[in-house]
């Protein structure tokens, strides 16, 4: 197998080539496959290896939780009142991307908007009803 990477899989640092196997998700199936050669080649033991997949998938694992229960606050709105409000207005991603407290603040969110506007309407609506 060609080593066509710049810088080449093989003249790595053992500890990036770790990294490699680690995160196979992260990297194309032939780095991962030449950092598995050359590991062996150096005679890195298996459970290293087996270590450097754990402790990723360890930290992915509290990446997934971080995110998932990031929430909006107060100081959100207080310090980046824009950009808070049109991602919750206009974010249709938030689930998908792994935060499930900011989607579920967003459907209320959107929620209590779309009925403070209908309240709103109906309030101007009886007004100029009884107005004539």
């Amino acid at each position: 197998m060609t080593d066509d990477f710049n810088p080449p899989i093989q003249s790595r640092t053992t500890k990036e080539l770790l990294e490699i196997v680690g995160a196979p998700k992260k990297w194309n199936p032939k780095a991962v496959s030449i950092a598995n050669t050359e590991l062996l080649k150096r005679d890195v033991k298996e459970d290293k290896i087996k270590m450097a997949k754990y402790l990723n998938e360890k930290r992915e694992r509290i990446i997934r939780t971080t995110k998932a229960k990031e929430g909006y606050s107060i100081f959100d709105f207080i310090f980046l009142p824009i950009q808070t409000l049109v991602e919750l207005l206009f974010s249709w991603e938030l689930k998908k991307d792994g935060f499930d407290r900011k989607a579920k603040q967003q459907k209320y969110f959107r929620l209590s908007l779309f009925a403070l506007i209908v309240v709103f309407f109906l309030y101007h609506i009886i007004i100029s009803t009884l107005k004539y």
